[in-house]
């Protein structure tokens, strides 16, 4: 059995932590398969950063936009001798929890999802990098609906540090290591 490869990037807003997993992804001299989360809607702004993503990354990088089943699209291109790199769980999540149809957000059909994509870094074959933001580190929010999301990504961001072999920290473009694979 191959041991899992899987790398947790995660920081706050313009940390520098897309571009320290694609930099990974770069070194890592496989095939690249980029696993885009957003759904950019009717924001130009938000349509902006994507762009912003998408010249910055390599053109041979293959891109596959996930919707709900971020599992289903890791499965889909996860394969031995190759890099996946998943951007992000913070907006999956927010797919998740706020759906753009408006539909009542089920946490029953949520925890599927996440146990889901557990289940597919677990059997990965490939090398992964997951990216996600870290933002339970200010004060409890205001509303139901964002103390909701601040704890479900809390508890997310909890749930893939501890399959990952490595997980790092980026604050100001600065990488601080987490998790390292010799201390799994």
């Amino acid at each position: 059995m191959t041991p899992r490869d899987l790398t947790f990037v995660l920081g706050g807003a313009r940390s520098g932590k897309s571009a320290h997993a694609e930099q990974l992804a770069d070194r890592s001299a496989l095939p690249v398969t980029y696993i885009a989360t957003a759904r950019v809607g009717n924001d130009a702004e938000f349509a902006a950063r994507i762009a912003h993503h998408r010249e910055r990354r390599p053109a041979h990088w293959r891109l596959v936009e996930a919707d709900a089943d971020l599992a289903g699209a890791l499965a889909q291109a996860d394969a031995a001798g190759h890099c996946v790199l998943i951007d992000c769980l913070t907006l999956w999540l927010a797919n998740l929890l706020c759906p753009a149809d408006g539909e009542a957000v089920s946490l029953d059909r949520y925890h599927a999802h996440v146990a889901a994509l557990e289940a597919a870094l677990v059997a990965a074959r490939g090398k992964v990098i997951v990216v996600s933001n870290e933002i339970g580190l200010g004060v409890v929010p205001l509303g139901a609906a964002t103390r909701l999301y601040v704890d479900e990504l809390g508890r997310l961001n909890q749930r893939i540090a501890a399959l990952s072999t490595q997980a790092t920290f980026m604050a100001a473009g600065l990488p601080l290591a987490l998790k390292t694979a010799d201390h799994v």
